[in-house]
């Protein structure tokens, strides 16, 4: 049996990355993990292939070749999906699909489209679907009935791909989170209880990363990675640690978690032993009653600010992602989340307008009080569309989003928000953690940056201000502003598009 595996096109988006990777020479953040990992689930004499159309281009022989072509996809790739479905029709090659977008949204593809779908995680639900090709009686839908133990997860077959030519590599610890926002599918997709893998499943895969000539960033791409914190305490990271000491630290990890993990220093301190450097925490907004209504009660009472700078404090890089659209939402907001982000000094900022996800508590909310409108959601935040009517005017909201990203962008506020953030960090791990020898394309893309950034840039000045007083005042952190501010490259492109 001949399987194609296609991860279909991911749109420029905030997190694409798309313009910073080119000081890199790399194609795309990160490796398609989920289709990696269903692949080590077939049958080893089966004849594999990946396609990452963020890599490489989608061949129609590619397509002739296979028996069957397995899709996964978010619900922001549709366009590409869709695009990807036709050419299978047209071929006659039989489709499988799965993940995120199929899982909530299967109802929107017709019975042509798609000839198989997976619905829900793979590891329970595709064995059925395996013994039924077999035997030549494959259903149209498969659908897993409950959350699978996920220490049954074998290793990505890491082989498929070019790995060097992602910016980043991925692994998964856990699925699921303990909280319960109402605008996320988290909880749809893998429900409320944190499954985790066992350590030795874990350190299996940052084996097969080691071997491969893996020597740099790591995203455990988790729910919330803090879900189970006394096993993450008792057994998982001090795993990491023994295993990062005898490697040499060759990875620098990255996360998702809750602002609660600014509540427990053992915690922290383990983290960044491990090796951790940074760290994704959705704040949402400053506005106390918004919070209230979406349930982020995590985020309630407590000061947001002092809690982003503990956790910087302790040597972990907050990124943060940021939500302006709340029924709660005063129009003073949009000024309040630029002061917020300005004061935090979180960089990496994210941004985005409010959707309501189909599956999720706010996407039946809304179409129970009749606000959803026709036009699905693109699964992009970061694009200025809303699937919903808001209670706020809509012009007035979506011109105060497009403020608040012009604003934080801009290079002034963004050199700006970099030196608070630098002034405030405080990295803990061994230096040089993650990053091995200093490769050519480094260097390369060193002397990229300057000449874009330093030179035809607008906001040069700004540049080479903070430049010059991180070099001398902060040389350990130099790298690291030298990597924020090519972030900060791709954030304007981005923000150009919505303007």
């Amino acid at each position: 049996m001949n399987i194609l595996f296609v991860y279909p096109r991911y749109p420029d988006a905030f997190w694409s990355f798309k313009y910073a990777l080119k000081f890199i020479s790399k194609k795309a953040a990160f490796p398609p993990l989920g289709l990696l990992t269903v692949a080590a689930m077939l049958p080893p004499q089966w004849h594999k292939k990946l396609v990452d159309m963020n890599i490489t281009n989608l061949r129609d022989e590619d397509i002739k070749w296979a028996d069957y072509v397995f899709i996964s996809a978010m619900i922001v790739q549709q366009r590409s999906v869709r695009e990807v479905l036709a050419r299978c029709r047209e071929l006659h090659t039989k489709t499988v699909a799965g993940g995120p977008l199929f899982t909530t949204g299967h109802d929107q593809f017709d019975l042509g489209e798609v000839d198989h779908l997976i619905l829900g995680e793979a590891e329970d639900v595709l064995p059925h679907f395996l013994e039924d090709l077999q035997k030549g009686c494959a259903q149209h839908i498969y659908q897993a009935e409950e959350h699978p133990d996920i220490t049954k997860t074998p290793v990505p077959l890491w082989e498929l791909i070019d790995i060097e030519k992602y910016a980043s590599t991925n692994v998964q610890y856990s699925r699921g989170c303990p909280y319960d926002c109402e605008f996320c599918d988290i909880i749809v997709l893998d429900g409320h209880k944190p499954r985790t893998k066992d350590k030795h499943q874990l350190i299996a895969e940052f084996e097969a990363l080691y071997r491969r000539g893996w020597r740099s960033g790591v995203f455990i791409v988790d729910d919330n990675f803090i879900g189970n914190k006394r096993k993450l305490k008792e057994e998982t990271l001090p795993a990491i640690i023994e295993w990062s000491r005898e490697k040499k630290y060759p990875f620098r990890f990255f996360t998702e978690a809750s602002i609660n993990l600014a509540d427990d220093e053992p915690l922290m301190h383990l983290m960044t032993e491990a090796g951790f450097d940074t760290v994704f925490v959705g704040i949402e907004t400053p506005n106390e009653e918004s919070l209230v209504e979406c349930n982020k009660f995590q985020n309630v009472n407590r000061d947001l600010v002092a809690a982003v700078k503990k956790i910087q404090n302790h040597g972990l890089q907050v990124q943060g992602g940021f939500i302006v659209g709340f029924d709660s939402d005063p129009i003073s907001i949009f000024k309040s989340q630029i002061n917020f982000i300005q004061k935090s000094g979180i960089v990496t900022a994210m941004v985005g307008l409010l959707n309501a996800p189909p599956g999720t508590r706010l996407y039946h909310r809304l179409k129970k009080e009749n606000r959803l409108l026709p036009a699905d959601t693109s699964g992009d935040n970061t694009d200025g569309t809303i699937n919903f009517i808001p209670k706020m005017n809509r012009e007035t909201l979506i011109n105060g989003y497009k403020d608040v990203v012009k604003t934080i962008y801009s290079s002034k506020p963004y050199y700006e928000r970099l030196r608070v953030f630098l002034e405030e960090y405080k990295p803990h791990g061994p230096p040089g953690m993650g990053r091995g020898k200093l490769r050519f394309y480094e260097v390369k893309a060193f002397i990229n940056s300057m000449w874009v950034l330093g030179v035809k840039e607008k906001g040069r000045r700004h540049y080479w201000k903070l430049f010059n007083s991180t070099l001398f005042k902060k040389p350990r952190l130099f790298p690291l502003f030298v990597t924020l501010s090519v972030y900060g490259f791709h954030f304007r492109k981005v923000a150009e598009k919505i303007q």
